[in-house]
């Protein structure tokens, strides 16, 4: 059977993994309302395409902070990869570089961050859970001199995690690393409070924005903020000199009932005033929503169940066909919807149910 959409590969990914970790990557917290939420909240933007339009040349090219790629679609931090294949992040990392995106690569990665960077060129940033090591800050000096000496370009700072959410298909599985596989970041690394009979996370409570700026004494890297899905938070990542927002829910595994990220998108945007990128990630599934996340403000967009899904099922290959399945969709709707470049892909291309019921009502 050909693979024709990406979602086909969750469903593949699921007869194929293990019921432990295939449920690590797809559960979501609790009730899983957000879970569902992250994609079915697409569903209800609605496109107004704009006719008669040359489109014969279509230019997707994006560029983030100052690297110019192929396209608006990046690839997420997704933990643990060599569970879903042998190659995990390293084979991930050649697909994201044979596309000319941008790959982030977990703490929690079993490829350390020299084993990444020794598959060869490409622009990687490095996702980091301050929280996990905050306790010795010297580790965390560490990870970041470590990222910065293999020419990763910038941090993602996890931010919505001061505790574990509660993902009840781990606690029913009792999850846990498999044994022949270890968080290669950290190996050489003193890490005390790693407890290998619960979680491989214990987090710190305490983080908050001074630390933000302490990262900034340690790093000359960008910094992304991870996690922020209101305003308030949004205004305050500014004033605390991030280089950017990802619009988050960290897939829906920590607080459920929050909303879906394209919903708490259009807030943020509108919060920051242009003074830095926005990005988001959670639910994309085709390129009309990485469309529908450009029109509502998004700077681009990064992906992480497609991944690991396609990971599992085809390694490399895998992971490059959903890069170019999602990339070609979106070049699809870009004629479509009129659109010869990502600046013309405005608000005024997409509505929401809650603007169609009220042009109902005028009717």
């Amino acid at each position: 059977m050909e693979i024709t959409n990406v979602s086909e590969y969750d469903k593949l990914a699921k007869e194929r993994l293990p019921k432990m970790i295939y449920d690590y990557y797809a559960s979501g917290a609790e009730d899983e309302w957000t879970l569902e939420e992250n994609i079915n909240a697409f569903s209800r933007i609605l496109f107004r395409p704009r006719i008669l339009i040359d489109v014969s040349h279509i230019d997707i090219t994006i560029t983030v902070l100052g690297f110019k790629i192929p396209m608006p679609i990046m690839i997420a931090p997704s933990a643990m990869q060599k569970m879903a294949h042998p190659e995990g992040e390293l084979a991930t990392a050649r697909a994201a570089s044979a596309a000319g995106t941008i790959m982030a690569l977990s703490t929690l990665a079993t490829s350390s961050i020299e084993e990444v960077a020794s598959t060869g060129p490409g622009i990687r940033f490095f996702q980091l859970y301050v929280s996990i090591v905050m306790k010795d800050r010297s580790i965390v000096v560490q990870l970041v001199e470590r990222a910065e000496k293999a020419g990763f370009k910038a941090i993602v700072l996890t931010v919505d995690t001061p505790r574990v959410g509660r993902r009840e298909a781990d606690i029913k599985n009792r999850f846990a690393l498999p044994q022949h596989l270890t968080l290669k970041n950290f190996e050489g690394l003193d890490l005390g409070m790693l407890n290998q009979t619960d979680s491989p996370i214990q987090v710190d409570r305490s983080l908050n924005w001074k630390d933000v700026k302490w990262l900034q004494t340690i790093t000359k890297l960008p910094i992304l903020l991870k996690g922020v899905l209101t305003a308030e938070d949004a205004r305050l990542a500014v004033q605390a000199g991030a280089a950017g927002i990802i619009v988050s829910n960290h897939g829906a595994r920590q607080l459920d009932f929050v909303p879906a990220t394209i919903m708490a998108l259009e807030e943020i945007v509108k919060a920051v005033e242009c003074r830095i990128p926005v990005f988001l990630d959670g639910g994309i599934r085709r390129g009309t929503d990485v469309f529908k996340a450009l029109a509502l403000g998004a700077s681009g967009v990064f992906i992480g169940r497609p991944i690991v899904f396609s990971l599992a099922v085809d390694g490399e290959a895998g992971v490059r066909k959903v890069l170019q399945m999602l990339r070609d969709e979106f070049d699809l709707t870009m004629a479509l919807s009129g659109c010869r470049t990502i600046k013309e892909i405005t608000r005024n291309h997409v509505m929401t149910c809650t603007e169609t019921q009220q042009i109902s009502l005028k009717l």
